[in-house]
């Protein structure tokens, strides 16, 4: 929820203090380069002004991204990426185009995910991979983002303070697949398979100060395991 250049500092903090420890964005962008390959071609689904493509643009691959924000589209900070407004629930590509489709920060926004996810399998070739980054709906430091459902014009006042975002890059969140159960069931629904789902701490979104630092912490080290702030997921087709 901080400007991510604050955010980065704490995250440097709490890395030290736990050394072992990856922030979310570092897991999902290796994830992603796990799966990279000469030839291949890979969407970025809500793909915004910009992201993880920017940074593979030197690898042997053809990289696309879909946003239907056109205003994001129109921003985007890379000029060798293949752009293309669109809906995630009916993707203007042909069946079985890409062996990699991406998403960060996108799941919390769907409304009718199931039906993002069908039309994912679609554009998927054979065996392909999905992988998202998403929050985790059963943090209990998300109870405000879900509130902003509610109160809209809170989230409108609240955005450029917090987020370091202009309200017009908000969107509402559904969280509508963000718990592992929840996810488990649409993937099968979607005939999609789960290969992995992890769980992701990180105490550093609300670290306004040390005091609130440290208290986020001791939080963090005393939730169960499953209620980590962020999900890094892999389906495949």
């Amino acid at each position: 929820m901080l400007p991510l250049d604050i955010q980065n500092e704490w995250r440097n903090r709490y890395r030290r203090l736990r050394p072992s420890w990856f922030p979310s964005g570092e897991v999902y962008e290796a994830t992603i380069r796990g799966f990279l390959g000469a030839d291949m071609r890979m969407l970025d689904l809500g793909c915004g002004r910009g992201g993880i493509p920017e940074k593979l643009v030197n690898e042997p691959l053809g990289i696309f991204g879909v946003d239907a924000h056109w205003d994001s589209l129109a921003g985007y900070r890379c000029a060798q990426i293949h752009l293309c407004s669109g809906d995630s629930v009916r993707l203007p590509y042909p069946t079985g185009t890409f062996q990699i489709v991406i998403a960060a920060w996108l799941m919390e926004h769907l409304d009718t995910p199931q039906d993002t996810l069908l039309e994912i399998r679609r554009v998927l070739k054979p065996g392909g991979h999905f992988i998202f980054l998403t929050p985790n709906g059963r943090n209990p430091l998300l109870i405000a983002n879900r509130l902003s459902i509610w109160i809209p014009a809170l989230q409108r006042a609240l955005v450029p303070r917090i987020y370091g975002r202009m309200p017009d890059d908000t969107f509402p969140p559904y969280y509508r697949a963000n718990t592992i159960p929840t996810i488990q069931r649409l993937a099968h629904e979607s005939k999609l398979r789960l290969i992995s789902l992890e769980v992701i701490r990180d105490p550093t979104y609300l670290a306004f100060n040390e005091f609130m630092f440290r208290a986020l912490v001791m939080l963090e080290d005393l939730l169960p395991r499953g209620l980590g702030a962020h999900l890094v997921g892999i389906l495949q087709r």
